[in-house]
């Protein structure tokens, strides 16, 4: 495709696409990415202890290590320092329970990235977000290692290892929106403190890393579902701020859902995309037998996201029925 445009001279230059450039090339945006998850790595050293930091070592060796070998076995470009190896090590960790068999996360970053990318060709032609790919491989195959939670270490003894969503879900218990926001509540590594996710999404956004209307589309969707129950009775269901807080969803709408790749191009298709999401989670958090859905949820979506694109994709000016 070409187009037509007039410089700063008034003349005309026909150039090929793309015609709309970023400031960040790949490289640098996946490493901008990598920066923006280091408040909620550190979180999880703060809340669990300097164990998180084998499980960190661990995935995103392993990884990279995944990423060298099909690359070579297919004798292809070993591209690295890209950082999106890094990416896909780091996010996998950040969901896992805290202090999580070293061995079962090696196994869950060589299908991250085996399975979830590398199959369909490697960067940029992946369907679903590989990370998520990895923890649901590990849910499927080891389901009590990964619901085996541990309490904050500034956990009162009151306060019990269950997460707010399954204390929710099994004995109709309501965690503090405070506990939610700083992150003093069990869950996965990198999912606790609302907080930290903030600091590191709200810097992606921000630097216009990533699209700020999928995690929009996905707060909107989540306090609109969840708050049309809450309104019914209150005092069945949680309020759109503990929906909002608890559990993956922040963390999911800032660094899973709004994957380039795997997330649509279209703004009506980015809105459908994050809608339908939140209404997954609601709907699972609220009815299904599990406490959190937003894993399942981002990956069924992220099958949808072709048929999105068809369907959503701007008319061509002049372009006939």
């Amino acid at each position: 495709m070409t187009t037509i445009t007039e410089n700063l001279t008034g003349k005309l230059e026909l150039t090929s696409s793309p015609h709309i450039h970023s400031k960040w090339n790949t490289q640098t945006s996946m490493w901008m990415v990598v920066a923006a998850l280091v408040p909620a790595a550190i979180s999880g050293i703060v809340f669990f202890g300097f164990y998180q930091l084998l499980i960190f070592a661990v995935s995103i060796g392993f990884a990279v290590g995944t990423e060298f070998v099909i690359k070579r076995i297919r004798k292809q470009k070993v591209l690295i320092k890209d950082g999106s190896g890094v990416i896909t090590g780091l996010l996998l960790a950040l969901i896992l329970p805290p202090n999580f068999n070293l061995a079962f996360t090696a196994l869950g970053a060589i299908v991250a990235i085996s399975i979830g990318k590398e199959i369909f060709g490697g960067l940029g032609f992946n369907i679903f977000n590989p990370a998520l790919v990895g923890r649901a491989f590990l849910q499927a195959a080891f389901p009590v290692p990964m619901t085996t939670w541990y309490k904050t270490a500034f956990a009162v003894d009151a306060t019990t290892s269950a997460t707010p969503l399954s204390a929710f879900k099994f004995d109709s218990v309501f965690a503090s929106v405070n506990d939610l926001f700083i992150g003093n509540v069990g869950g996965s590594i990198g999912e606790t403190s609302a907080i930290a996710i903030l600091l590191g999404g709200g810097f992606l956004i921000i630097t216009k890393v990533v699209n700020w209307r999928v995690p929009l589309a996905m707060s909107v969707g989540v306090v609109i579902f969840g708050g049309v129950f809450w309104l019914i009775d209150p005092a069945v269901y949680p309020n759109p701020l503990f929906h909002l807080f608890a559990g993956g969803f922040l963390f999911g709408a800032l660094f899973m859902a709004s994957d380039w790749v795997t997330s649509p191009m279209t703004t009506k298709g980015i809105w459908i995309f994050g809608l339908g999401i939140s209404l997954m989670v609601v709907l699972v958090r609220l009815f299904g037998g599990l406490p959190e859905g937003v894993m399942y949820a981002i990956l069924l979506m992220n099958g949808f996201v072709p048929l999105i694109n068809k369907y959503t994709r701007p008319s061509i000016f002049g372009e006939g029925q």
